[in-house]
């Protein structure tokens, strides 16, 4: 067993682990870890806790020290530096007549490298563009093409819910979505309706489609008969959501009740 705490680099990035070398460490601290893109402040997001050897990457970097004010006030100052650096990088873009759209610029902490995030339909020769940029900020400068869906939890936006996109606030990976987990929550298969703003499958198809199997498998399937006051009756649809059927009582009635198992109503399932 090893002992790990959880850092994210971003609000909503990927959790890695890192072994804390003693520093009392709790959830919520912010640290200073080396990573392969060098030196970089992270916040500790899942507490020292032991994991079996599957399920880290060996060998594990260890924590070189919490972070300070200063620490945190470098990270605000990298922040500054990356929006002026973004216009000057839209200029040269302009400049080189490059198809391309700038999506993001970061500042490593230890500011030994910049990165340039963009899209692009396909690629992009963009050599010239890094020795335009070398040369006016004087350190290493990376260019880097990312998906739409990167692009996506990068900028953020609302989504067609109203809420916030799912992986600009809490998704960290993107799990692969299907057509299929739309079918599964009876879904209209309108591109516009189960797309989202990045024009993929929305992200929530994905980690909603579990909740809708377990509820599916409580209630009764449309057409299958239940036990009711009145008799036997058939269900003429089923809401997943509100957890409740619609039965067919005749041909001008139809009513809404809920599934719950009781006294007075009992489900009688029939195998399709």
């Amino acid at each position: 067993m090893y002992t790990v705490v959880g850092v994210r680099f971003k609000k909503a990035g990927k959790i890695y682990y890192f072994d804390p070398d003693d520093i009392p460490l709790q959830k919520g601290d912010n640290v200073i870890v080396e990573t392969a893109r060098g030196i970089e402040f992270g916040e500790v997001v899942v507490g020292p806790k032991e994991v079996k050897e599957e399920e880290i990457v060996l060998p594990l970097k260890k924590v070189i020290r919490k972070a300070t004010a200063k620490d945190q006030q470098k990270v605000e100052e990298n922040m500054e530096k990356a929006k002026k650096a973004s216009e000057i990088c839209l200029e040269k873009i302009k400049k080189h007549g490059l198809e391309m759209k700038l999506v993001d610029v970061e500042y490593t902490f230890d500011n030994n490298k910049i990165i340039f995030y963009f899209t692009a339909d396909g690629r992009v020769d963009f050599r010239e563009l890094v020795k335009d940029l070398a040369s006016v900020f004087r350190t290493r400068i990376e260019l880097r093409q990312i998906g739409v869906r990167d692009e996506a939890k990068m900028i953020g936006g609302l989504g067609p819910c109203g809420r916030a996109l799912c992986c600009k606030t809490f998704l960290g990976d993107f799990d692969p979505v299907s057509i299929r987990m739309a079918k599964k929550q009876n879904l209209t298969l309108n591109p516009c309706k189960i797309s989202g703003l990045c024009g993929r499958l929305m992200c929530c198809l994905r980690f909603e489609c579990d909740m809708y199997e377990g509820v599916k498998e409580e209630l009764p399937h449309a057409g299958s008969k239940v036990i009711t006051d009145e008799g036997a009756e058939e269900v003429e649809n089923v809401n997943s959501v509100k957890e409740d059927i619609l039965v067919k009582f005749d041909e001008d009635e139809i009513k809404e009740l809920a599934a719950e198992e009781d006294d007075e109503t009992e489900k009688q399932k029939q195998k399709d």
